[in-house]
């Protein structure tokens, strides 16, 4: 028996990179997962993948009638819905003054929109179960910031935010709401603003900040670092867990390392 056994879990973004991994996990610990995105071939290769575990649904984050139609559907077939990972989400690299209003307003949509959708539409199914977990992405640039990422930044503090808003409303109806805040992300996000022929991969580790104290780990690893994190706070394991941001960042944000200090 898996931790999940019998949960309907809904995960967005899951046609590749983070919720790709986050599905695959939640169905091994046995849910059946709702594979939910706009790439329409790829989520349903994961899908496939999962069997009679999982399924593929379009869904656009953006747009409420697309939440409401999902919800109501696998409401109806499942009996309910019992987890929602709130994944989707996309990037802009930008200096400010170069960052376009219409910039700004399509990461804010997807990125701060779509999760305040998602748990909006599934809250009245997990009160009607007295029972539920929602898990939001954030990142650590919503707990910092780097310059060029203005959008992105906005978007990912927001998400936390609205986390600790929803853990304060939904709690006395037994659903949690938790953020994760990783440093890592699908190599895809970076490949619209990298040179011809630079590997996405490479690129995406120049972004993070490896302290000397710390293990190196491929994209890879990181990534399923924080699909056990998003499944642990599925599962009722994490069950005194809630309104409360979870790092998953290889130590980014604990300090500095000095080099000619004591304990170097």
């Amino acid at each position: 028996m898996g931790r999940l056994e019998g949960r309907t879990a809904i995960v967005t973004g899951a046609a590749r990179g983070t919720g790709e991994a986050t599905a695959r996990l939640l169905a091994e610990e046995g849910a059946f997962v709702v594979v939910a995105d706009r790439l329409e071939e790829e989520g349903a290769r994961v899908a496939e993948d999962l069997g009679e575990r999982g399924r593929f649904e379009r869904l656009d984050v953006t747009d409420e009638s697309s939440w409401s139609g999902l919800a109501e559907r696998v409401s109806g077939e499942c009996g309910g819905i019992d987890v929602l990972v709130n994944n989707a989400g996309v990037l802009h690299m930008a200096a400010l003054e170069e960052t376009t209003l219409a910039d700004y307003e399509r990461v804010v949509r997807v990125n701060q929109v779509g999760p305040f959708l998602g748990m909006k539409v599934v809250a009245p199914t997990m009160k009607r179960a007295g029972r539920g977990s929602i898990v939001n992405v954030s990142s650590i640039d919503g707990m910092s910031a780097k310059n060029g990422l203005v959008a992105y930044s906005a978007s990912k503090w927001a998400v936390r935010g609205m986390t600790r808003v929803a853990a304060i409303e939904l709690g006395r109806h037994g659903i949690r709401v938790n953020a994760v805040c990783p440093e890592a992300g699908s190599a895809e996000m970076f490949r619209p603003y990298l040179p011809e022929g630079l590997d996405p991969e490479v690129a995406a580790s120049f972004q993070q900040r490896i302290l000397k104290t710390q293990a190196k780990r491929s994209l890879s690893e990181k990534i399923s670092d924080i699909a056990r994190m998003i499944v642990f706070l599925a599962s009722d394991d994490a069950g005194s867990c809630t309104g409360t941001d979870f790092l998953v960042d290889g130590g980014n944000l604990s300090g500095t390392y000095i080099k000619l200090a004591p304990g170097a």
